[in-house]
């Protein structure tokens, strides 16, 4: 893993819209709500939003793997609400991780998400101190 990371974005209309991407991923459309843009993209939040998403995703997916157990499906439902005054940024955030499973239970998921907000999530470790997050999760049985 590498130290760097690197991010190009650019501009591609009159307004506000961008085409934004890392290494030879796809790229990734980000626009502004009518008038300043035309809304046919990722606000700056939203793509915050999806990276929080993601990034828990992942940790709490792997710390089950990593304890033995099954995961045979995974969502994490975000949701976040901003501030009325500028800069409109995230006042909370809600993660509600959705776990289906034949193996895990309550206690396994209390600890991947703990661990997952206190030191294996980089994009957690970002926000939290600055976005009151709260969590919740549902186990549904499966293969």
């Amino acid at each position: 893993m590498q130290n760097r990371v690197t991010a190009d974005v650019r501009l591609t209309d009159d307004k506000v819209q961008f085409t934004g991407s890392t290494r030879d991923n796809p790229p990734v459309v980000f626009d502004y709500f009518p008038p300043l843009g035309d809304g046919h993209g990722y606000t700056g939040l939203e793509g915050l939003l999806l990276s929080l998403a993601a990034c828990s995703a992942t940790s709490v997916v792997g710390l089950l793997r990593q304890a033995g157990k099954t995961v045979s499906g995974f969502e994490v439902q975000a949701a976040g609400v901003r501030r009325t005054r500028h800069p409109t940024c995230f006042e909370t955030i809600s993660l509600h991780f959705c776990l289906t499973s034949s193996d895990a239970g309550g206690a396994d998921m209390d600890k991947a998400i703990a661990l997952s907000q206190s030191t294996v999530c980089p994009v957690w470790a970002m926000v939290r101190g600055n976005v009151e997050i709260t969590t919740s999760y549902e186990i549904a049985k499966g293969a």
